[in-house]
């Protein structure tokens, strides 16, 4: 039960003043729906304007504070162009301040012709006018105190303003109760961290390092001991030991031999099964590396000691993918591998569920509907999660549930994690690494070029497509998550290269309907489209051996682990295969060392490790490696330079201190329900 004492923090933002339907919505889209969400909505900076008396003593850039006469309104039949307010100041300089959309009819009503008042906003230059666009405020009078301010700017969605988010985030403060400390006395000390309350308040109204590192500890602390918790009780819990007799492995038709890296990680899941405690271990494998033969080997152990086992794949693509070459390489064996996914309907969708419960399917591979409540096994022992972090905490408890007992879990990534990220994704996880390429891999000779030679890079192409090879075409990531920029941005180039090479071209992003998408890749996957255009969610693991050039286009915009992920794509066949870098004009110097970096190496942890260097203070690697966005307060930094204490404090907690007994156990447990990851401690069971 969560304690009382946080019983307003987790009101509806209904329980504010001014919050509606209408505002509602808005609210939601940026996840505010409590009132502590809206507590840890903090600022992304904060605006120190200047109070002026005439424009000429303000310069281009500079946020001001100044008092202005308004002497017309400008509108335009063009109903794209901007609505102007003239205005001037005391000395007659003329300035416009410049609306779009429907930001003009508060202009109208704010700033009626011959009537003075004070406006604060950037002064910038359009042409040969001075003008501040979408002013910040807009007042009669008083307006001099806007000057003194530091004022927050908090991320916004449409149908909210600054004034209405910062009035929310002040109801919200003034609900917020005193809580019990749960970091160490020494630690705060030491740091001279504020109290939580404090804390909060300081970090909306300023720039405050100390407050920020405060919150981003308690989100760090929180996570480490949910972890702890976690890995605690799956100790505690009786598994199924499997014991392995070999009659099936030694059968397996093998692609190629195995590496030393993989002999190692199999040996290591090996012992693991043996033992009755629940397996938790992490698979670490580089792009290419063979973590399929490893998750193989380890399924036909469980199969061996007469259990079953069950692979999870992100999308049915992938779960095809797996299923495809787990029982090409099983065949010999005689163990019975099966697909299902969401599509199966009818009789069979039947025999599956009879075959899973009688026990004469293996191995099943699929995607979430291998969890469905329908779905029951004879004895499922093993769970191989294929890309862990695109999985809910509630979805991998649902699989672990399916066992007689809880079933052994064996998580994989194609992301070479740096050690720090690990421990706050997964805690202290067991963790193979397969960190060399199986022999006859050949290496990708990776170019970088400007874009103006984009001409002869399609040449190119034509080439490559005479010779019946294929190729990737990955547009640029205009945000961080796919959105419509990052689409127009793909539909663009598809449009282009479409006028060169006609149907052998074929579209993928993450705004096209699944089966769109998948019969997209089909295509392309059969060798009847030459080359896939893409946004960044081209799949992991999408296999195409076929597919020897891989373009990268404004590479500079992706961080350096997505960029080996994307790489990866080709390089699966006998043939050389190559990776072109295009990048745009003007290239930071972080940038430029990213792109020089992929040129130099193919070794993914490698790459990751510098990755962490290179991004500071960025979003996490990639594509928020994270999982669902873990980490809400802390930023890479932080995680970086706080995790290891925070994690050490847990350790210390549940070791010497009594866990979740006595009083600072009680603020601990505190801290877990403020940060929901309650569910996680009682819960998370399936890794």
């Amino acid at each position: 039960m969560r304690p009382d004492i946080l019983n307003p923090l987790f009101a509806e933002t209904e329980t504010l003043d001014g919050v509606g339907p209408k505002m509602k919505k808005p609210l939601d889209r940026l996840g505010l729906t409590r009132v502590r969400d809206v507590l840890y909505h903090l600022p992304e900076r904060f605006v120190s304007r200047r109070a002026v008396t005439d424009l000429d003593e303000a310069g281009e850039g500079e946020n001001i504070v100044v008092a202005l006469t308004v002497t017309e309104h400008r509108s335009s039949r063009n109903a794209r162009a901007p609505y102007r307010v003239l205005a001037q100041d005391a000395k007659g300089n003329v300035l416009s301040l410049t609306y779009f959309g429907r930001a003009s009819y508060t202009a109208r009503k704010q700033l009626p012709v011959g009537e003075k008042r004070w406006v604060a906003g950037k002064l910038e230059r359009y042409g040969d006018m001075l003008q501040i666009v979408h002013p910040d405020h807009v007042l009669e009078e008083g307006g001099e105190s806007l000057g003194h301010l530091c004022e927050p700017v908090y991320r916004l969605s449409e149908g909210l303003t600054q004034p209405r988010v910062a009035g929310l985030v002040a109801q919200s403060l003034a609900k917020a109760p005193e809580l019990p400390e749960w970091i160490e006395a020494q630690q705060a000390d030491r740091e001279d961290w504020p109290d939580w309350r404090d804390a909060l308040n300081l970090a909306h109204k300023s720039e405050n390092p100390k407050a920020r590192d405060r919150l981003a500890y308690d989100e760090l602390l929180a996570n480490s001991l949910a972890l702890m918790l976690v890995r605690a009780d799956n100790r505690r819990r009786r598994g199924q030991a499997l014991m392995g007799d070999g009659r099936y492995r030694d059968k397996l038709a093998l692609p190629f031999p195995l590496t030393g890296a993989q002999q190692r990680s199999i040996a290591e899941i090996e012992g693991d099964l043996a033992q009755e405690a629940p397996m938790l271990r992490l698979l670490q494998g580089d792009v290419g590396a063979g973590k399929t033969v490893v998750a193989l080997e380890a399924m036909l152990i469980a199969v061996e000691a007469g259990a079953q086992a069950a692979m999870l794949a992100p999308t049915e693509l992938l779960a095809r993918q797996h299923y495809e070459t787990l029982r090409r390489m099983a065949t010999p064996t005689g163990a019975e591998v099966a697909l299902f996914t969401g599509r199966d309907k009818g009789r069979a969708r039947e025999s599956i569920l009879m075959g899973l419960l009688d026990g004469s399917i293996d191995i099943v591979v699929g995607t979430h509907a291998i969890f469905q409540d329908k779905v029951a096994y004879r004895n499922l022992a093993l769970v191989v999660i294929d890309e862990q972090h695109r999985f809910g905490v509630g979805q991998r408890l649902m699989l672990a549930g399916k066992g007689r007992r809880a079933p052994h879990v064996l998580a994989m990534t194609a992301t070479p994690i740096p050690r720090t990220l690990t421990l706050a994704q997964y805690g202290e996880l067991d963790v193979s690494k397969l960190d060399e390429l199986p022999p006859g891999r050949q290496a990708i000779d990776t170019v970088v070029m400007g874009q103006e030679r984009i001409g002869a890079l399609v040449d190119r192409l034509a080439s490559q497509f005479g010779e019946g090879r294929q190729a990737y075409w990955v547009c640029p990531m205009v945000r961080e998550m796919d959105g419509p920029e990052d689409v127009a941005a793909a539909e663009a180039r598809y449009a282009a290269l479409g006028e060169r090479f006609g149907k052998d071209v074929v579209l993928v992003h993450g705004q096209l309907a699944p089966e769109l998408k998948d019969a997209a890749m089909e295509r392309f996957a059969s060798g009847d489209a030459k080359l896939l255009v893409a946004t960044t969610v081209i799949e992991v693991g999408v296999d195409v051996p076929n597919a020897t050039l891989m373009v990268i286009e404004q590479a500079e915009r992706f961080g350096l682990a997505q960029l080996h992920q994307l790489r990866g794509r080709v390089g699966r066949g006998s043939e050389k295969s190559f990776c072109v870098l295009l990048h745009g004009e003007n290239l930071s110097e972080t940038a430029q060392e990213r792109l020089k970096l992929m040129r130099q190496t193919q070794d993914g942890f490698l790459l990751s490790e510098e990755d962490l260097r290179l991004r500071g203070g960025g979003e996490l690697l990639g594509t928020r490696q994270s999982g669902d966005a873990a980490f809400q307060i802390a930023d890479l930094e932080q995680i970086t330079r706080l995790l290891p204490t925070a994690h050490d404090d847990a350790r210390l907690l549940m070791e010497r201190d009594g866990g979740l007994e006595g009083e600072r156990g009680e603020a601990a447990r505190t801290l877990l329900y403020l940060f929901e990851r309650d569910f996680g401690v009682r819960t998370l069971r399936g890794g």
